[in-house]
């Protein structure tokens, strides 16, 4: 779907430091080498010729999202259209485009709130097949086409989808406000095998090769945002696609801006930086900033009433057992069952070849290895679950699914709901930190406990100590308060487990509906 985007006048264009205004040049005569002249607003077609790829890197607060949002603004009031996943109608040949994409739905989710209309990489790389009546509507509700006359849709349908789609620009959005289901429109998922045009792609610390090459493959001219003191992902050996690419083709933000100054948890990430600072003065450094600024607490407990919704971020696999049975039992769990409200991770699909297309759909909406989802309820079918994945677009679905409830000191975890093939989940309640990279949360729990044990371990990654990255993603993971846990105990719940807090983003959609045939 070709989406529109309002660009902020001139005057309204963000102060760049110096750093930023480097990268912004960079990043304009990038551009303009490609056809795109977003000074004076002009856009010629692309030319075919040698791929090219830029990043941008920075740690938090240096202004890596300043950048990208007004960069996508920018290119949009030259004239160039976003793609999103929802729907693609034909292209003019001479149209340029740009995707935003992310790797996880969470991170996507965090873009959009944001302004930006980001989708994930997964939702590029599978587009989905319309049934070919729905599809002029969607022509018609993107400004490609006539309206449509569609039996079995009133006028009063069509009118209630075009107003949602001018002010959500979301087609599936603006059909389920016609009163269609996703079953209705959508036949399928696709393999991607067209080329775009140009490709941001956000959090690019967590993109492994063949991510990387699938994103070359698509897109001529490619820029990455990430910060280079992340967790490389695993089976990279410390290393980040960005790292092997050539000095020219890195631009570095070094600077930590005014939107950042005054933040204590960034405080608290950039003085990891300091080779002087090991880890018990780092603690140190925490309790002052406790004791200063409500937005760090020192907490000698874990609250159980937010690992519903944000994780407690650990180091050690035996860690986050022990949390999640321990949550769990303070909320008076039974053993066999999940309660509605319990949170999971997406540990992957597991589904034979065959069913290739079943993949590609829970995949494409949303259910990727590492989103996260609440469970709603059991589904009508034997081994179904109801479940709400979060920051999906259309995040209600109903799929098979093999839920897995692991116990300290057990080997085979208890599986509550087993369908004999499907996606497949862990519990939600504690993450690891390498998992809950991509994803913020408005408060953040860090197992202090694991992250003194990764300073004594003496481990180090890309030249640097271990603990002091681990420390570092988990605590720019909180977008508003941290709570650094000191001791392994669990507070009790005031709360009792929900589901009316999640809501379904921008849409009253039908898809919460959806046929339970989707695994």
């Amino acid at each position: 779907m070709q989406q529109s985007l309002t660009a902020p006048a001139p005057a309204d264009a963000p102060d760049l430091s110096p750093d930023q205004s480097a990268a912004w040049e960079a990043l304009t005569d990038l551009l303009a080498l490609s056809g795109i002249d977003i000074d004076a607003q002009e856009i010629a077609p692309a030319q075919p010729g040698k791929g090219r790829v830029m990043a941008v890197l920075g740690k938090a607060g240096s202004g890596k999202t300043l950048i990208l949002s007004e960069l996508t603004r920018a290119l949009v009031a030259a004239g160039v259209h976003v793609v999103s996943g929802d729907y693609e109608g034909k292209r003019r040949k001479d149209a340029r485009t740009v995707a935003v994409l992310a790797p996880t739905n969470k991170a996507a989710f965090v873009l959009r709130m944001r302004g930006v209309p980001a989708t994930t990489i997964h939702r590029i790389l599978y587009t989905p097949v319309y049934d070919p009546e729905y599809e002029r509507l969607a022509d018609w509700l993107a400004g490609n086409g006539d309206r449509p006359t569609i039996e079995g849709l009133s006028d009063e349908a069509l009118d209630r989808a075009f107003a949602f789609y001018q002010q959500h620009g979301s087609i599936p959005g603006a059909l389920a406000a016609a009163g269609l289901r996703g079953s209705d429109f959508i036949q399928g998922w696709k393999r991607r095998d067209d080329a775009l045009d140009i490709g941001l792609i956000d959090e690019a610390s967590m993109l492994d090769e063949r991510q990387f090459d699938d994103l070359r493959e698509i897109f001529p001219l490619l820029v990455l945002f990430g910060d280079p003191a992340q967790l490389a992902p695993v089976g990279l050996s410390g290393d980040m696609v960005f790292d092997r690419l050539a000095a020219p083709q890195k631009l570095t933000l070094s600077r930590i801006h005014r939107q950042a100054e005054g933040n204590p948890i960034l405080d608290l990430a950039h003085a990891l930086g300091d080779p002087a600072v090991d880890f018990a003065a780092f603690e140190r450094r925490v309790r002052q900033a406790a004791e200063q600024d409500e937005r760090v607490v020192w907490a000698e407990r874990v609250e159980s009433d937010l690992m519903a919704r944000s994780p407690v971020l650990v180091w050690r696999n035996a860690t986050r057992v022990r949390l999640i049975s321990a949550f769990r039992a303070a909320h008076g769990a039974p053993g066999d069952a999940l309660l509605p409200g319990e949170p999971l991770v997406c540990d992957g699909i597991e589904l034979p070849l065959k069913h290739r297309k079943k993949r590609i759909d829970l995949e494409a909406r949303g259910l990727i290895k590492g989103a996260q989802v609440v469970y709603l309820g059991p589904g009508k079918k034997p081994g179904f679950a109801r479940l709400h994945v979060i920051g999906a677009p259309e995040p209600r679905l109903s799929a098979a699914s093999i839920i897995k409830i692991e116990t300290p000191d057990v080997d085979e975890p208890f599986i509550p709901s087993a369908a004999r093939m499907g996606a497949t989940f862990l519990h939600g309640a504690a993450v690891t930190i390498h998992k809950a990279q991509g994803s913020q949360w408005p408060d953040v729990q860090v197992f202090a406990p694991d992250i003194s044990a990764a300073a004594w371990s003496n481990r180090t990654e890309a030249g640097l100590p271990l603990w002091k990255r681990l420390a570092y993603v988990a605590i720019t993971r909180a977008q508003d308060r941290l709570l650094w846990v000191t001791k392994a105990r669990l507070a009790r719940p005031h709360l009792g487990l929900s589901t009316d807090d999640l809501t379904v983003e921008a849409a009253p959609l039908a898809l919460e509906t959806a046929p339970e045939d989707a695994a």
